[in-house]
């Protein structure tokens, strides 16, 4: 592979000369030390100084692609001149924090400033606004923001893939390689203002989704959540980006991922799913993904309006004037609404044919009925936003030649800026408003026709309308855009769907205002109550929650490039090293060793089952050793496990967890006594759900059924293993029989055999025949080995054992457990195994093929 196309080059690209940034002006202080000692970031702090403080304030770092300020520049002084974006969701946020939280803005600004005026401005926008700006250069700008971010990402993940060069851009790698760069720039800035123990930083949009990387990369421990506007697509879309896991692996590295929907949140967990086999469970009603120790909690609300803003908008005077201006020009015609940018997602044409097709068939609506549809400047260029430009034009100009006539005009197109004051008017006259986009992520247009029509004193007096006079709104929304889920009164349509939306449009203006008034109230109950405070709010209490065990745990980096995650384990739960455990192993002279098979001697991705002739010398110099008992406990048949350990003749055997037993080869099998009826009414079920399975399989032994579903699709296989253990724990109520789920598996086996009793089994065996173990280990990797972990330490706090042995219960994998200790994969646990071998007695004949560098593991 070229060295270009490295993830890890990629970020020494970004950390290189090409990125010459300036440095924030040191105008915030940089770590809280001490309650009333502020550091600069220099080392230096001195508590008799003037910028001592006794409050230690609550910070809130947002990070978001630009910064919420207008900037214009003056032409007679040609200074910068800039203000606060009161319409900015990252400014009005701050309503959701306390008063005392400092809230401080990482982004760029919207204009070029002169490298020369960077520094000034940069001092400028610190001081008065509490806005870091991270100056891109213009090329990586343009390839990052134009190129990676709108010419690739927001096409696909509005599921547009580049089927031909005429609809969406191929994949450039240097496009990706800008994207990566600027997202570091991004990162320096933050790291030179945030103290990561303390701020919680919040990063926001598509543009920045592998921030956290690099934030994670440099402290540990750092407070993150993400939040994402825009749709998230299915994983059938999204797996066709060539940096899929990069940038997934990117969002992890935060603690809080927030959606607008639960539809993008299951599409971006199916993607963690299918791409990363990373499974998701509800904890206590938060959803959780387990990353390497650590918790990433997945967060489903929708943001909302600032209704403050809003409101204030209504009583402007000149929104007054403008209410009765318009009124005037639609006396005696009923007014639908849109308002949409101007791009190929927000449906305007099919929105326009739709109403073509309502004229066309009630007849009597022509010359009363208007549809006013105001375009917003579209935010990106192209030859398909400059299509979908003509094609309204001409859709428009048509349906008014048809049904127009000297003073009606159907379609009216407002194709300019329009002012706040002029959409508040046309939002309250509005009978209906229709929100017709093929994919958008959430879109506040319906939120705003709600609060507008729920009206004010000046608008209700403007008007002509009485204070206590019931409120009306109807709303035609797609299914296809974020804030339909929330907004229950709505009409929902297909926006593809022609017929139907036309259907839609003439239901919502001849709806009896009884139904219209209680579909109002119900919206409006919703919108006001779940404001865009209550969203920043809500989100940051999730992230504090998400972030409260940061400091209960160990942990450490590892990886390489954009592959970087951080493990996070217990302090109590740590790698068993080789040097640790074969101490332990010489100073002992009765052990019993426990092994679990699959995923522990042999690989579960292994096509090969039988063990390898390292793992066969490995256990035969263990047995050999007359002061060991070594066990084999697998859930695995007892055929099959005599078959591939048949040349270990002093191993012991469990199979079937246990319900068959074999001290070594020239034993004969023991098992327990059990009822096993039940398997007749288990089989034919068992049977259904895998002719239903592609991929599924049964496997059937002598005490125990099990269905596998690891080759089949991992949704459907999940979703069927769900069912199939609702289904047999129904049917086999008041049978002796348990049913338990596994990895990609549903077993169904006796009461009371677990591998639990076969460690319990073993060990109360030794102790009667006056061999008592002083020393135990089990390794295991599956749930059903979490039973003998426990029946090792409950025997160990009993009194079943004369004296206290040294116990080592290590799991393998790095993931919860009642094991301390953890190997991370088969080949550890071999090399683990094989440094006991050598410290055995007799050492093994071919002592050369055991010999283990210590200083390799750890």
């Amino acid at each position: 592979m070229m060295a270009s196309r490295s993830c890890g080059n990629f970020l020494d690209l970004a950390s290189g000369g090409m990125l010459d940034v300036s440095q924030t002006p040191r105008g915030l202080p940089r770590v809280m030390t001490l309650p009333g000692i502020i550091s600069d970031g220099n080392g230096s702090s001195d508590a008799d100084s003037d910028s001592t403080s006794t409050v230690c304030r609550e910070r809130k770092i947002i990070v978001a692609n630009m910064l919420p300020l207008q900037a214009q520049k003056d032409p007679a002084t040609g200074k910068w001149r800039f203000s606060l974006d009161e319409d900015s969701i990252l400014l009005q946020s701050k309503d959701g924090f306390s008063p005392e939280t400092e809230v401080i803005y990482v982004g760029s600004l919207k204009v070029e400033i002169d490298p020369n005026e960077q520094e000034e401005v940069a001092q400028r926008l610190l001081d008065d606004f509490n806005c870091v700006p991270t100056f891109l250069p213009l090329d990586i700008q343009k390839k990052f923001y134009y190129g990676f971010c709108k010419q690739q990402l927001w096409p696909l993940f509005h599921y547009m893939l580049p089927m031909c060069t005429d609809h969406g851009d191929r994949f450039d790698r240097q496009l990706w390689q800008a994207y990566v760069s600027a997202n570091k720039v991004f990162a320096d800035k933050v790291m030179e203002i945030a103290n990561p123990e303390d701020d919680f930083i919040w990063i926001h949009d598509y543009h920045l989704m592998v921030l956290p990387t690099f934030l994670r990369k440099r402290y540990n421990r750092v407070k993150l959540g993400f939040f994402l506007h825009s749709p998230f697509p299915s994983s059938e879309i999204y797996r066709t980006l060539p940096v899929r896991d990069e940038i997934l692996k990117g969002l992890l590295n935060s603690d809080l991922i927030g959606f607008h929907t639960f539809d993008y949140a299951r599409h971006f967990l199916s993607c963690c799913g299918r791409m990363l086999g990373l499974d998701y469970e509800s904890k206590r009603g938060h959803i959780g993904l387990d990353y390497f120790g650590r918790t990433v909690y997945i967060k489903i609300l929708p943001v909302g309006i600032h209704m403050g803003r809003l409101e204030s908008v209504l009583n402007l005077p000149s929104t007054c004037n403008k209410v009765k201006e318009i009124q005037e020009q639609f006396k005696g015609k009923k007014v639908i609404l849109g308002v949409d940018d101007m791009d190929i997602f927000k449906g305007i044409s099919l929105k326009l044919l739709a109403f073509e097709q309502l004229l066309e068939q009630q007849k009597e609506l022509q010359g009363k009925l208007v549809l006013v549809q105001i375009v917003n400047p579209a935010r990106s260029s192209g030859k398909d936003v400059q299509e979908a430009k003509k094609e309204t034009y001409l859709t428009a100009k048509r349906i008014n030649e048809v049904y127009g006539c000297d003073d009606y005009e159907p379609v009216i197109l407002i194709d300019r800026p329009a002012p706040r004051d002029e959409k508040t008017a046309y939002y309250a006259i509005a009978e209906c408003c229709i929100v017709n986009a093929v994919r958008d992520g959430m879109n506040l247009v319906p939120y705003k026709y709600i609060v507008c029509r729920q009206g004010s004193s000046s608008m209700d007096q403007a008007m002509g309308i009485k204070p206590d006079c019931p409120r009306t709104s109807m709303l035609v929304v797609s299914e296809f855009i974020g804030c339909s889920p929330s907004l229950s009164g709505a009409i929902r349509v297909n926006p593809w769907d022609i017929d139907a939306v036309a259907e839609a449009m003439n239901t919502a203006i001849t709806m009896p205002d009884a139904e219209k008034q209680l579909r109002h109230e119900k919206h409006y109950r919703y919108v006001s109550s779940h404001d865009v405070a209550y969203w920043a709010r809500s989100f940051m209490q999730d992230l504090e929650r998400a972030c409260k065990d940061h400091y209960d745990k160990r942990c450490w980096g590892i990886g390489l490039g954009l592959g970087f995650r951080v493990l996070s384990l217990s302090p109590s739960f740590r790698k068993l090293s080789v040097d640790h455990i074969v101490s332990a192993y010489k100073r002992t002279s009765r052990r019993a060793i426990f092994l679990d098979y699959d995923g522990t001697v042999v690989s579960q991705s292994s096509m090969v089952k039988s063990p390898s002739p390292e793992v066969v010398n490995v256990l035969n110099a263990l047995c050999n050793d007359p002061n060991n008992t070594v066990f084999i406990v697998s859930g695995r048949g007892r055929s099959s496990l005599s078959d591939w350990l048949a040349p270990c003749e002093k191993l012991g055997l469990a199979a079937e967890h246990g319900f068959f037993l074999r001290w070594d080869k020239t034993s004969e099998w023991e098992s327990l006594a059990a009822d096993l009826d039940w398997k007749e009414i288990v089989e034919p079920i068992m049977k259904l759900y895998t002719e239903a399975t592609d991929g599924s399989s049964m496997e059937v032994k002598d005490s125990a059924l099990v269905w596998h579903h690891q080759d089949a699709d991992p949704d459907f296989g999940s979703c069927q293993a769900k069912e199939l253990l609702d289904h047999l724990e129904n049917v086999l109520a008041n049978e002796p029989a348990v049913v338990r789920r596994g990895q990609h598996i549903v077993e169904v086996k006796p009461q009371g055999v677990t591998k639990g009793s076969v460690a319990e089994k073993v060990l109360s065996m030794l102790a009667s025949n006056g061999k008592a173990p002083d020393f135990v280990v089990c390794i295991g990797d599956d749930r059903s080995d979490e039973d003998m972990f426990e029946s090792i330490l409950n025997a160990v706090s009993s009194s079943s054992l004369p004296a206290v042995p040294e116990i080592f219960a290590c799991t393998v994998g790095q993931k919860p457990s009642k094991a301390k200790y953890y190997l991370d994969d088969t080949g550890d646990v071999v090399r683990l195994l094989r440094g006991l071998a050598n410290a055995s007695n007799p050492k093994p004949r071919d002592s050369a093929q055991f010999q283990v560098s210590f200083d390799s593991v750890f």
